[in-house]
């Protein structure tokens, strides 16, 4: 095993990809550990309102809150499962070429998994949205008529 400064550097050109990609999954992990703990906050407020008094209008909206909390966590699960298994590829790419084993197809595949990971984080994301804008819509006030 004898690695020459060249062949760091053609290991290196092949991991930047998956880096990028790994930036973007992380920063989709920031949007939605803050999109959770928002739902919790709203959730505790209104669980203290509860503690003081009954309110069916609370209650309905914190069995919203709870299906969205569950959407988000699904979708972080998926997006920490992306991450994992694209630094497992950066980390396959390197021991393949260092080795000169041919793991090219556990790469492949690991790969695709972590891109369906992906799609299913932004799909339980947009679900989560969905749920969030409906229930925005449902307590929208009206305007009253100018007399």
């Amino acid at each position: 095993m004898n690695i020459q400064v060249g062949d760091i550097g053609h290991i290196i050109q092949l991991a930047i990809a998956p880096v990028f990609l790994l930036t973007g999954v992380c920063t989709n992990l920031v949007v939605l550990t803050n999109r959770l703990a928002r739902i919790i906050d709203r959730s505790r407020v209104l669980e203290d309102r509860l503690d003081i008094g009954y309110s069916d209008a609370y209650l309905n909206e914190l069995d919203v809150l709870y299906r969205r909390s569950h959407l988000i966590n699904v979708s972080i699960t998926l997006s920490t499962a992306c991450g994992l298994l694209i630094c497992l590829v950066i980390a396959m790419l390197f021991w393949g070429d260092i080795t000169n084993i041919s793991l090219d197809k556990y790469i492949a595949g690991m790969f695709v998994v972590a891109m369906l990971a992906l799609i299913g984080s932004f799909y339980y994301l947009l679900r989560e949205i969905f749920i969030a804008s409906a229930a925005m819509r449902a307590h929208r006030h009206v305007r009253r008529p100018a007399k």
